[in-house]
């Protein structure tokens, strides 16, 4: 996993109190530590190249009754996890989203009376690869397994482990909150204690969606990765001593 960082921008709220309004110093309380603090907020960016890739698909069969209809759709549904087992997609990476068994009319122009032309039947479900590199083959063997009964709706790269890239965003910015403490701290004339708060948010990771519906075909597919955000904020109180 291949990572970058980034400058983030830190923002800082100074809190001072004076007891009494005194301008004599006195040895610090255990309440004071609570009264007189510096606090740093700070945001560290890395990039990663996305390590999995999450597919959409959907089997979808037409025929004469609702039985038929389903039994080919199951059928199809089969040749395509024979396909996802044999390019070493585990079966619990392979989730059933809905099945649906529907009429299917056509309305003539002239108005009259709706049409039955058969009976719907679907299946969709989500995949994920969790070695991004073989994605491209996945589709092209779910295209050849399901033929025209298979629609992609859509592929999306995703960071699936992103403890290391978390990681690198956490340790700059912290190092950005420390440096921006002790900066203020020594404008201020004051000195840093203990600290007393410590927060953390991950941003959430946007997937990119690419949407598809491919038939099989002599070029291989590729799915381009990209890159992707994760970020850390961190808010870092520190006691004024």
């Amino acid at each position: 996993m291949r990572t970058k960082t980034f400058r983030s921008i830190a923002t800082v709220v100074i809190a001072l109190s004076l007891i009494g309004g005194a301008a004599v110093a006195a040895p610090a309380s255990a309440a004071d530590l609570t009264s007189r603090y510096v606090t740093i907020s700070a945001t560290g960016t890395t990039t990663v190249v996305p390590d999995a890739v999450r597919i959409n698909a959907t089997v979808s069969v037409v025929a004469k009754s609702s039985k038929e209809a389903l039994a080919a759709s199951s059928n199809s549904v089969t040749a395509v996890r024979t396909a996802l087992t044999a390019n070493k997609v585990a079966t619990k990476d392979v989730a059933t989203q809905s099945v649906t068994v529907n009429p299917e009319y056509s309305y003539p122009q002239d108005g009259g009376a709706p049409v039955l032309n058969g009976y719907r039947a679907t299946q969709s479900f989500t995949i994920t690869v969790r070695a991004a590199s073989t994605a491209g083959a996945v589709v092209d063997a779910i295209i050849a397994a399901g033929g025209d009964n298979v629609q992609l709706n859509g592929v999306s790269p995703f960071i699936l482990n992103d403890d290391k890239a978390s990681e690198v965003a956490r340790n700059f910015a912290v190092g950005r909150a420390k440096a921006k403490a002790v900066s203020y701290a020594k404008l201020l004339g004051v000195k840093l204690g203990k600290i007393i708060y410590l927060d953390e948010t991950s941003t959430p990771t946007v997937y990119p969606v690419f949407g598809m519906t491919a038939k099989a075909d002599s070029a291989a597919t590729q799915i381009d990765l990209g890159e992707q955000k994760v970020s850390v904020t961190v808010t870092v109180r520190w006691a004024i001593v």
